[in-house]
């Protein structure tokens, strides 16, 4: 598995085990169609939250988060709205958020939770 694949997969475990702690129940990860992939799709008992998950070792090229574009957005819910057919899940509230973890090599993981982000 490539560097940046194993990073990605920590940062995704993190955000899973975070949003864990935080009450979500997450229904599945990494979830894929023709249109795309779902990293996280969890829900608080309320709304369906789908969630983003950037991963990076440095902010050489920004902070994660800022790699969740307009376009990446759209993508996303488009993706969202074929995974509730798929599962035969009719109208809900639907929540997109973003955790963007940043863990260089040898120093402290942070990480970010955006509520709503898009």
């Amino acid at each position: 598995m490539a560097t940046k694949d194993v990073l990605g997969r920590r940062g995704e475990d993190l955000a899973v085990e975070y949003l864990r702690r935080r009450g979500l129940v997450v229904l599945c990860r990494n979830w894929r169609c023709r249109d795309g992939e779902l990293d996280v799709v969890a829900t608080d008992a309320g709304r369906l939250v789908v969630c983003e998950v950037k991963t990076r070792s440095g902010v050489g090229f920004g902070d994660p988060a800022e790699a969740v574009t307009s376009e990446k957005a759209a993508r996303i819910r488009r993706v969202a709205q074929v995974w509730m057919g798929t599962h035969s899940v009719r109208w809900c509230e639907v929540r997109f958020d973003v955790v963007a973890v940043l863990a260089p090599p040898g120093g402290r993981v942070v990480l970010r939770h955006y509520e709503a982000a898009f």
